[in-house]
């Protein structure tokens, strides 16, 4: 669906090159459990954090078996703690699932994000793709993420926004939310023109998870946070940055299935205003 000829990228400085070296961070992960693993089998890994997502989970995996995505990536799920059997083995199985990551500790997205890299940069994967497992979005664009973390680029962002891209039913209120102040302010701060920042369907190269400067592994990442973050600091660090066209759909004509409720809107300005100021930068 997508082409390279239609992303933006920008090497913004050489990355050696922008800040003195940062002593190394305490290692923060929370605990987790491997339910699941047969082994690495691909440079290239495809993580999807869950929790009581249903049948969506379900039709992503089929969607993502349909696309050949397991013989060019492992999948591996990391779940926050779901209870409605969505992840049964025999599920997993036929879609052919790598591993299955179980978060013990507290935290919501960016703590299970947070188990999931230490186990994908430990596995020693050089080709990290994130993608929601609420099945809103196309993950045809994988392989694209894939092969543009291969040809250089550190840190892949989908976006439903800039041409090529397609988004069907976003809630007025996200819509605006997105393009009139998420993506504008973490656009100003960060140097780097994003369209979408909010989406978590994304690629990283192992060189950037790994940096020390930006020592993502701290306990301040639990709820929303990591997601900004990168979008923030990676262009300031003068790591290669590209948006790529994808599609996003919401479900027609029934409530959209969320995360986030009143409570969770106002975390998250919170989170993009200490994020724009560089209150998460590694001291």
């Amino acid at each position: 669906m997508t082409s390279h000829d239609d992303a933006r990228a920008v090497t913004a400085h050489n990355p050696d090159q922008v800040e003195p070296p940062i002593p190394a961070q305490p290692r923060e992960v929370p605990r987790y459990d491997v339910m699941r693993w047969r082994g690495r089998r691909s440079t290239a890994c495809v993580v999807i954090p869950v929790i009581n997502e249903g049948d969506r989970i379900g039709r992503l995996l089929g969607r993502m078996a349909a696309l050949g995505v397991p013989e060019q990536a492992d999948v591996i799920l990391v779940d926050g703690g779901s209870r409605d059997g969505s992840l049964e083995p025999d599920r997993l199985d036929a879609a052919r699932v790598a591993g299955l990551l179980l978060k013990r500790d507290p935290g919501r997205l960016s703590a299970q994000l947070r188990c999931a890299y230490d186990f994908v940069l430990g596995q020693g994967y050089d080709e990290i793709v994130t993608i929601d497992g609420n099945d809103k979005d196309d993950p045809d664009p994988i392989p694209d993420f894939i092969a543009a973390i291969r040809g250089g680029v550190d840190f892949v962002q989908a976006s439903r926004f800039m041409r090529g891209g397609v988004e069907e039913n976003t809630p007025l209120k996200r819509r605006l939310a997105v393009r009139l102040v998420h993506a504008p302010l973490l656009s100003l701060a960060s140097g780097f023109h994003w369209t979408d920042t909010t989406q978590g369907f994304r690629g990283y190269s192992r060189r950037l998870l790994a940096d020390p400067r930006l020592s993502i592994f701290r306990a301040a990442f639990s709820d929303y946070e990591l997601l900004a973050y990168l979008n923030y600091r990676a262009p300031r660090l003068g790591f290669r940055c590209r948006e790529m066209p994808t599609a996003r759909r919401y479900p027609k004509g029934e409530k959209a299935p969320t995360k986030i409720d009143v409570r969770g809107e106002f975390r998250l300005v919170r989170v993009l205003v200490a994020t724009c100021l560089g209150r998460y930068d590694p001291k």
